[in-house]
């Protein structure tokens, strides 16, 4: 064992950069493979950072390790990936397994012994080399729908466990079985108009243009008649040969007259630069269409290291006499490339199509702080939460604070204050600041301070300042009360809150702390007996339910049941 993780710390330390190991890791599936998403589809707020792998719409398939290596991490949470096992290897890599139903064997063991250690279903553990060793074909855990999932499938990454940063799947292997000879689809192109005098087709708003399909799979674009600073931008989709669905793109190019302009690809990057996506897309169209256009030039520089910018970050000055090709090549992993070519000639015909009018007097300066205060409404803004600056839409009406739109996105949190000196004192405790998404509220962490109300934020939108009187709800699904249940395997409860959410729950049998697993989605509570903690006999149970501000439930009854067999 000490020679193992001898040659393990030599190989992390001195494995050289990119080169991929092509048949180090197995299939974590023993199903055929298929990608409900892949690396690097843009999602909301963030990159993706692996593969989605589909579980023919249902759970309860083998999760395999992918290589030797040991349990170096399980994180158990109500979002994101769910139960998730992540594995270290000797070879400088981590792979992750998330949206689990559970694990199995030893690993579901020690993800059992951590909860009770920690007397909660949420837990994130790192662990020891030598604490549980894997190898490579192992059961790890069972495929499931936890956590942010919308459906039954098994989220699968491989990390460089030093840096932490994700790397695509592809360039480990995976490409041989999930083949590819199709050419990503391009659906739309559109051309913006990029500074105050820029006109594009006599326009000085986004237009769309048109393409004609070619019989090569290339295309062709109507000119683009423009005067001053213009970009670029497109939809498009990939399909491969077994997973029948559209996934994202790998590789995007762009050529001016033959010459390098702009580029991405969807190689690694680190997690705390997926929020860019919000810049990379068109966020004010996919907002208000839904309609996620990648945009092929950066106005402003942002840190999204795959991104490969050229001399003018993808902007093209069209000037007197310019006539050239632009060329947009998009391509998959496997190299099918599809072709755009658009003709720009340079044009002086005056714009019918005028810039939406600035109905605002609260002007945002992206590279400034700025602070706005209305009645008992402060918004504080830091330099560079924003990229562009922009014209804010910003009222205080019957207690509701509009601040603008979700149409601009924010890079990092901004506060929002409400004043209130006229609620009694101990109604304020139960208060909070909500997002208003039309008839549901959604809770922000809130500090009150005296008189003051204030959270942090990423999201530009409706805030109200709202309080919480009402506690949680507890239903036992199937009555128990004073009742044999030896034939029973498990306790069953829903749970749920009208307003603040659900913060904590914790059940007892006879005054032991009992885990009780939380799906959000069905807001369900589950206790399996298989845990042990059951007496033989008479129990008594207790569960406490707590939302965000303090209110609780208690539901408590008695029951009998036998263990004998």
């Amino acid at each position: 064992m000490r020679y193992f993780w001898l040659i393990f710390f030599l190989t992390t330390t001195g494995f050289g950069q990119n080169q991929y190991p092509k048949d180090y890791f197995r299939s974590p599936l023993d199903i055929p493979l298929q990608l409900a998403g892949n690396f690097g589809e843009l999602r909301p707020n963030h990159i993706h950072s692996g593969f989605d792998f589909k579980t023919q719409q249902k759970e309860g398939f083998n999760v395999y390790a992918a290589a030797d290596g040991y349990v170096s991490r399980i994180k158990i949470s109500q979002v994101g990936y769910g139960k998730a096992i992540y594995i270290t290897h000797p070879n400088g890599y981590t792979s992750v397994y998330g949206h689990l139903q559970s694990g199995f064997g030893e690993v579901e063991k020690l993800i059992k012994k951590e909860q009770y250690k920690a007397k909660s279903y949420e837990i994130d553990v790192a662990f020891n080399p030598t604490d549980l060793m894997i190898k490579k074909g192992d059961v790890i855990g069972i495929s499931g729908n936890t956590g942010g999932s919308d459906g039954p499938h098994l989220h699968f990454e491989i990390r460089d466990t030093q840096s932490e940063k994700i790397i695509n799947p592809m360039y480990f292997g995976f490409d041989a079985v999930i083949t590819d000879e199709k050419r990503p689809l391009v659906t739309s192109l559109l051309v913006y108009p990029l500074d105050e005098n820029s006109v594009v087709n006599q326009s000085k708003r986004p237009i769309s243009v048109n393409l004609a399909l070619q019989d090569d799979g290339s295309y062709i674009a109507e000119s683009v008649l423009a005067s001053g600073k213009i970009g670029f931008g497109i939809t498009a989709v990939d399909y491969d040969n077994v997973s029948w669905n559209a996934n994202g793109i790998y590789r995007v190019q762009t050529f001016l007259n033959g010459k390098y302009d702009f580029s991405y690809q969807f190689d690694t990057f680190a997690f705390d630069e997926t929020r860019y996506v919000n810049a990379l897309i068109d966020y004010t169209r996919y907002k208000k269409q839904g309609q996620r256009v990648q945009k092929l030039f950066m106005k402003n520089t942002y840190p999204l290291s795959i991104i490969k910018p050229g001399i003018d970050n993808g902007m093209i000055t069209v000037a007197s006499n310019f006539f050239q090709t632009y060329r947009i090549e998009v391509a998959d992993f496997n190299e099918n490339i599809t072709k755009i070519f658009i003709p720009i000639q340079y044009s002086n015909l005056p714009a019918k199509v005028q810039e939406e009018p600035i109905t605002s007097k609260y002007l945002v300066k992206a590279q400034k702080d700025n602070i706005f205060a209305l009645e008992n409404v402060t918004v504080s803004m830091p330099a560079n939460t924003f990229l562009d600056d922009f014209y804010m839409n910003f009222e205080v009406k019957n207690g509701m604070a509009k601040i603008h739109d979700d149409l601009v996105p924010a890079f990092t949190n901004f506060s929002v204050t409400f004043e209130d000196s006229l609620t009694p004192q101990k109604d304020r405790e139960k208060m909070f600041i909500g997002l208003v998404d039309g008839k549901k509220i959604n809770f922000y962490n809130t500090k009150r301070t005296k008189n003051s109300f204030t959270i942090y934020t990423k999201y530009l939108g409706d805030y109200k300042l709202v309080r919480d009187g009402m506690p949680p709800k507890i239903k036992i699904d199937k009555k128990i009360g004073g009742k044999w249940i030896s034939n029973q395997n498990e306790l069953q409860f829903t749970i749920s809150d009208d307003l603040s959410g659900i913060k904590s729950y914790d059940g007892y049998l006879n005054g032991q702390w009992i885990l009780l697993e939380y799906e959000s989605k069905t807001k369900k509570l589950i206790h399996r007996f298989a845990d042990g903690i059951v007496a033989e006999g008479k129990n008594d149970l207790k569960v406490v339910v707590t939302d965000n501000v303090g209110n609780s439930t208690i539901f408590e009854t008695q029951f009998f049941r036998s263990q004998k067999p």
